[in-house]
């Protein structure tokens, strides 16, 4: 994936468009626009998995290429997230713990629902799969792609 650009599609499973921006061979933003920007493409092999995906094909993404610009700490969040298996959910609790933090320190738990607020690649970095903080994919987009991965 060597081009860059933003690429855009309509989703009629999510009822809005899935937006990626690429950057060096690296997918670096994840949106889900009211509309498609006129200056988007509509053809990319990432969209393509994407919508493979939200057809029901189980993919992690795990071999992506994939820029996450925020702090250290709430990069390691994001991190964990990914841990969480296709289908299954979590807890802020857990994914604490996976990010060797401690879930009953006040500032430890900011920061999870920090970074998941500021997750630059949903969908990529599964904030969906966390049930009980809201992340970065707009709370209707996370409802669908949980029922998506439970097909």
């Amino acid at each position: 994936m060597e081009d860059a650009g933003i690429y855009a599609r309509q989703s009629d499973v999510l009822g809005r468009p899935v937006q990626i921006g690429i950057a060096s061979g690296q997918v670096i933003d994840v949106s889900f626009p009211e509309r498609i920007p006129d200056d988007s493409g509509s053809d990319h092999e990432v969209l393509d998995r994407v919508f493979d995906y939200l057809g029901g094909a189980e993919d992690d993404f795990a071999d992506l290429e994939v820029a996450i610009t925020v702090p250290t700490d709430q990069r390691d969040v994001l991190k964990a997230v990914c841990q969480i298996p296709y289908g299954e959910t979590g807890t802020t609790r857990q994914v604490a713990h996976m990010a060797n933090l401690d879930p009953d320190d006040e500032d430890d738990a900011q920061t999870v629902r920090s970074a998941l607020r500021a997750n630059p690649v949903p969908i990529f970095v599964p904030d969906h799969r966390v049930e009980d903080a809201p992340g970065a994919t707009p709370s209707d987009v996370a409802a669908t792609l949980r029922n998506v991965e439970q097909s």
